[in-house]
């Protein structure tokens, strides 16, 4: 028979309680798991401006490095049609030619025969600077964008972009026996980017 305890030997018994299994240790657990959450999710969001600010701070530039190299496109450009004289107007007309692309390359002869007949003519010598040049208008759709609404209709298959480029120069130039002319050069460039060359797509004079 199972031995009985007497009800002095029961009250002389000391009685520990137990706790809760897990109580105390899912409070601290708690406690540990919201702050790891609130540093992860911090950590997130750090990571997350950093990389915006990069992204934008990229194309920020990448955005100058394309507008300076318009810019640069164009006044060269202009530069050898300025200075175009009797003395070199074959080797002018070539490189200029060269530098297009699109229709002003197809009607190039046409387009620039009132500035090489005029230098033949008078057979002078010109010597010509860029004063100024600025950017009239961006149209350089974003990597990847298929719709190229602002792009000329026949560069729509080549060219990633065209931007139309405003141009101020003077040329002095001068003929035997006559005093030196001074020229003034209102321009309008559209510089085009075909595979990463930037290629003047249109000539127009402003007056």
């Amino acid at each position: 028979m199972p031995e009985q305890r007497s009800a002095d030997d029961a009250a002389n018994t000391e009685v520990h309680p137990v706790p809760p299994t897990g109580v105390a240790e899912s409070g601290i657990f708690s406690r540990y798991g919201v702050g790891s959450a609130v540093l992860g999710l911090a950590a997130v969001i750090a990571a997350v401006t950093a990389t915006v600010f990069w992204l934008n701070h990229r194309t920020e530039l990448n955005d100058r490095e394309h507008k300076t190299r318009v810019l640069q496109a164009a006044a060269d450009w202009t530069s050898v049609l300025i200075n175009m004289n009797a003395g070199n107007v074959a080797g002018s007309v070539q490189k200029l030619h060269e530098g297009t692309v699109g229709k002003l390359n197809e009607d190039f002869e046409a387009t620039v025969a009132p500035f090489t007949q005029l230098v033949q003519k008078l057979q002078s010598q010109t010597s010509g600077q860029i004063d100024s040049v600025a950017i009239e208008s961006l149209h350089h759709p974003a990597p990847g964008q298929e719709n190229k609404p602002d792009i000329p209709p026949e560069l729509a298959a080549v060219a990633d972009g065209t931007d139309e480029v405003l141009v101020v120069a003077t040329s002095v130039s001068q003929n035997a026996g006559a005093k030196p002319t001074m020229v003034r050069w209102n321009l309008r460039l559209a510089v085009s980017d075909v595979d990463g060359k930037l290629l003047i797509s249109k000539l127009e004079t402003l007056r």
